[in-house]
């Protein structure tokens, strides 16, 4: 007979910050992150920009947010990613900006 420790398991789960494009469908928001990658032949910087569907519960998140996201299991075909918290509400008059580019 062993005597095993229980061993605590590390969080590998991928953590994201990025802005809440739309929000119009039920507990589901759409969040664009950006990043700078490198050309590799050229050298220049170009930004890129991909967007998540992130499984929001409470419906708390606006258009124009700043967010922070986990991945976690898949939750349907395209969501596999939760929201964590909102670091940053947009201001009221942004949120209305952005649904209106978006139509």
């Amino acid at each position: 007979m062993s005597n095993t420790v229980p061993v605590e398991r590390k969080n590998l789960r991928k953590e994201k910050t990025g802005i809440v494009l739309s929000s119009k469908m039920q507990k589901t928001i759409v969040v664009q992150i950006k990043k700078k990658v490198r050309h590799p032949l050229y050298g220049k910087v170009l930004q890129q920009a991909t967007k998540f569907k992130v499984h929001d519960e409470k419906n708390e998140a606006r258009a124009g947010d700043r967010v922070r996201i986990q991945e976690t299991r898949p939750l349907s075909k395209e969501k596999c990613w939760r929201l964590l918290e909102i670091l940053e509400r947009a201001p009221q008059s942004q949120s209305e900006k952005i649904e209106i580019k978006e139509a």
